[in-house]
């Protein structure tokens, strides 16, 4: 009988010493061309903080849009009842004023749109209602691009043109402090 060389038994083993460190550099290199995607919310510029107190001020409560959701998630707008589906429209007819009556705003830079939820409402409607609000202000400010010769507003008109647009229909959306859970229904 032949004996087994010990040269055979030596030539099936695999050298895997620098695995360990190939993997490790795998690991490394999908770690820092990975992006991942990130929630930004809703961006909003929010005043500096400060500890003084804010100073009373008297508005006339024609140019005053009030839009409340509450816990049930029922919209009033001015204290009515109101749908969400027609919000836009109403917006854009209360801060233009088109036909000038005294119910709305008496010009677009008066016009204020305040908009105050409960705790209790869902995340959903609060956004669907901010954001039709802010798409009755980016109609309006593509109307008046128009008015002004431009094909529509957006980030390619020049800046003095863009400027101009909002110094005629600020945007003016006040959110109130939120109630507690229920205490609107």
């Amino acid at each position: 009988m032949a004996k087994n060389s010990s040269r055979s038994r030596v030539a099936t083993e695999i050298n895997a010493s620098s695995m360990a460190d190939i993997a490790f550099l795998l690991l490394i290199f999908f770690l820092v061309t990975t992006t991942i995607d990130v929630d930004k919310g809703i961006l909003v510029k929010l005043p500096p903080w400060s500890n003084e107190p804010p100073p009373e001020m008297k508005l006339n409560s024609r140019n005053v849009f009030s839009v409340l959701v509450n816990a049930n998630n029922d919209l009033l707008v001015r204290k009515e009842p109101a749908d969400i589906a027609k919000l836009r429209e109403r917006t854009k007819e209360f801060i233009a004023n088109p036909s000038g009556q005294a119910d709305l705003a008496e010009k677009p830079t008066k016009a204020i749109i305040s908009l105050k939820n409960d705790r209790g409402t869902s995340y959903e409607t609060y956004l669907e209602v901010y954001n039709e609000l802010k798409a009755a202000y980016s109609e309006l400010w593509d109307d008046e691009a128009k008015a002004l010769g431009h094909p529509g507003y957006s980030d390619d008109l020049p800046l003095s043109v863009r400027k101009q647009i909002k110094g005629k229909i600020p945007m003016v959306l006040s959110e109130a402090e939120p109630t507690a859970f229920g205490e609107e229904k």
